[in-house]
């Protein structure tokens, strides 16, 4: 008698959850299609135009996120460094080199979520194109390290894995369809624990 409407009871749910945790899967698991990937740096350029794919509204719809216009910005994230390595918030970084053209850029450290870390109310936890030191050739070097360092540092927390977020705003980059000839900063590991 019950077993009927048990079975009903039993496929709607599995229908229901399997349909909902796959969505929700699709929609951390991508930003979209169409990324462009610069050594460890990747963008989605199309992500927030009218023309992005359905994943890429999905995505930006359930994070809440407003994006920039085309010729407004574009963000980089990184989750490895050069050599393909998982960044870690137990080892130190250099972020060396020069960014693309862009009238003002920013770089940070978040969290897996994309929400960015903040490491301590005193501590640095972003730097920008008006604030990093520079070399005469305009070069510049930025030490993301859990750990205090001189001139531009950039600090993290000391556990988990994190990835870097170059964010650059009114640049030409954004609406270039030239980016993988775009020389972007290299992030190299100088060493892990106490070291």
């Amino acid at each position: 008698m019950f077993r009927v409407p048990l079975l009903v009871a039993l496929a709607l749910i599995v229908a229901f959850g399997g349909g909902i945790g796959t969505a929700v899967w699709a929609l951390k698991a991508t930003v979209g299609f169409g990324s462009i990937a610069i050594g460890p740096w990747v963008a989605f350029p199309e992500a927030q135009t009218v023309s992005a794919d359905p994943y890429a509204k999905a995505h930006r719809a359930r994070a809440g996120e407003l994006l920039y216009g085309g010729a407004e910005g574009l963000a980089f994230t990184a989750l490895t460094d050069d050599t393909g390595a998982r960044l870690s918030a137990a080892c130190s970084y250099d972020v060396s080199g020069m960014t693309p053209p862009a009238r003002f850029w920013t770089l940070y450290a978040a969290a897996a979520d994309g929400t960015a870390l903040m490491p301590g109310a005193e501590l640095p936890s972003a730097i920008n194109s008006w604030t990093v030191l520079r070399a005469e050739d305009s070069r510049f070097v930025i030490h993301v390290s859990p750990a205090a360092q001189p001139d531009n540092w950039l600090a993290i927390r000391r556990t988990g894995s994190f990835a870097l977020v170059l964010t650059l705003l009114d640049t030409p980059t954004a609406g270039s369809s030239g980016l993988i000839d775009l020389a972007m900063p290299k992030i190299v590991k100088t060493g892990c624990g106490h070291a």
